[in-house]
């Protein structure tokens, strides 16, 4: 039963897109509407729409300092507890939801949501793409694309909300109930957001918390998951124990043949359990996999993720900016077939690299660092390659150029993110992509 917001004082706190989207929600269904920002208002485009439909709007010291005592705060993805908007909430004791709750109030249709620490946006992206080349119309949503609380305003159309769902969004979750629950893989990351690794993964599994029996659970046979109320389907790139596995070049379901890896646009053991994630799904939703596989396989890669730019005399160059935690950085080396220069590196997230020192010895013959972690990345990896700093990604990538051999990959993976020197992942990725563009080819 979706509440009744009406007359209802209630804050949403971040400006983002996702705050926006659950403001106007709520102003629409005739609750007293606040929305806080610690930023400035001139550094907060887009807010006239949220004036005309009566959201009142705090920003800076303001905000931060609120005295008024709300019925709910509803948080954005990206508030952090820790930050003093979030604090001040605290203190009074107002009860609050996140914009993924709000949204999933709302929702008419089932959803499906895919959580994991690496993988996520393409296998959202994958089985909205299958969903809807079999006629269950769907849209990837969440975490990517729309906030579930704009598509959950314009589902009635819709056979399911397909949701990616991320640690910081199911932090505040009540009643989130997928039907079918999706979870990709874990490793340590957001380790500057959480206090250890068991707090960021209790954060995720949180996913399973309103499944019952009725309901399906896809995930890694890999993982040590507790036991789950839902029924479970497997899947392993890595093991023949699940469900889904690999074998002779196909992704099995049961020893059976079902997609031939060749067909498909998407590369590396990483990429075919992804597949194998969608593939659970539909046949959760009772489709065949004939009517599964094509679509699939004509998927491409989101930029950022593996993105072949260019060769230039011999050396190809790899965008994978959206590794921006180990375990991606490992998928990446682990999916390269060539010696490899790596470009890596970025922000302090609290995590240690030596972890995969012995991974980097057999792959990276040198490894070129910048930002703010450079430094302790070397001494993880000083026995493991040879490694140079450089002043910034422009240093790093005519540097590469330099010392990279015919038949070598120039790999740009950072391991980490990237707000000590970019806007973000894409952000740094564009900019790798235009610097390769720009390098001279070699001399005839």
């Amino acid at each position: 039963m979706t509440p009744d917001y009406k007359n209802k004082s209630v804050a949403v706190l971040g400006a983002g897109r996702s705050g926006k989207a659950a403001a106007l929600l709520l102003a629409e269904e005739g609750a007293r509407v606040t929305m806080l920002d610690s930023a400035p208002e001139e550094k907060l485009p887009g807010l006239e729409p949220l004036r005309t439909r009566g959201v009142y709007l705090l920003c800076g010291p303001l905000a931060e300092e609120d005295p008024t005592v709300y019925d709910l705060g509803v948080y954005s993805p990206g508030i952090d507890p820790e930050l003093a908007l979030a604090k001040n909430f605290s203190r009074k004791n107002i009860p609050v939801i996140g914009e993924l709750e709000l949204g999933f109030q709302f929702a008419r249709v089932p959803v499906i949501g895919i959580t994991g620490t690496n993988g996520k946006t393409t296998t959202t992206e994958l089985i909205a793409q299958m969903l809807n080349a079999c006629g269950q119309r769907t849209v990837a949503c969440g975490n990517i694309g729309k906030p579930l609380v704009e598509a959950a305003r314009e589902n009635d159309d819709l056979a399911a909300l397909t949701v990616e769902v991320s640690s910081f969004q199911l932090e505040t979750t009540r009643e989130f109930h997928p039907e079918i629950s999706v979870w990709l893989n874990f490793a340590p990351d957001h380790l500057d957001r959480y206090p250890s690794v068991r707090e960021y993964r209790e954060a995720k599994l949180r996913i399973f918390e309103n499944q019952t029996a009725a309901d399906t659970a896809v995930v890694n046979v890999a993982e040590n998951l507790p036991a789950l109320q839902p029924r479970v389907i497997t899947f392993s790139a890595w093991t023949n124990d699940g469900d889904f596995s690999l074998g002779d070049g196909w992704i099995l379901f049961r020893q059976q043949a079902v997609l031939q890896l060749s067909q498909a646009q998407l590369r590396g053991p990483h990429n075919a359990e992804n597949m194998m994630a969608a593939l659970a799904v539909g046949r959760a939703r009772g489709l065949p996999f004939d009517a599964m596989v094509p679509p699939l396989c004509a998927y491409r890669a989101q930029l950022h993720r593996l993105e072949f730019i260019r060769a230039i005399g011999g050396v190809e160059y790899v965008n994978d900016s959206k590794a921006t935690n180990l375990d991606a950085l490992e998928k990446a080396l682990l999916s390269a077939t060539r010696p490899i220069v790596l470009i890596a590196g970025g922000k302090d997230k609290g995590f240690a690299f030596d972890t995969i020192a012995p991974l980097v010895a057999r792959r990276v013959r040198r490894a070129i660092l910048i930002g703010e972690i450079a430094q302790r990345v070397g001494h993880d990896w000083r026995e493991a390659t040879e490694c140079e700093l450089a002043s910034s990604l422009g240093a790093a990538v005519e540097r590469a150029q330099a010392i990279a051999h015919d038949g070598e990959t120039v790999l740009f993976s950072p391991g980490t993110s990237s707000f000590d020197m970019f806007k973000s992942y894409a952000d740094r990725g564009d900019q790798f992509r235009a610097l390769v563009r720009g390098l001279p080819d070699p001399p005839q």
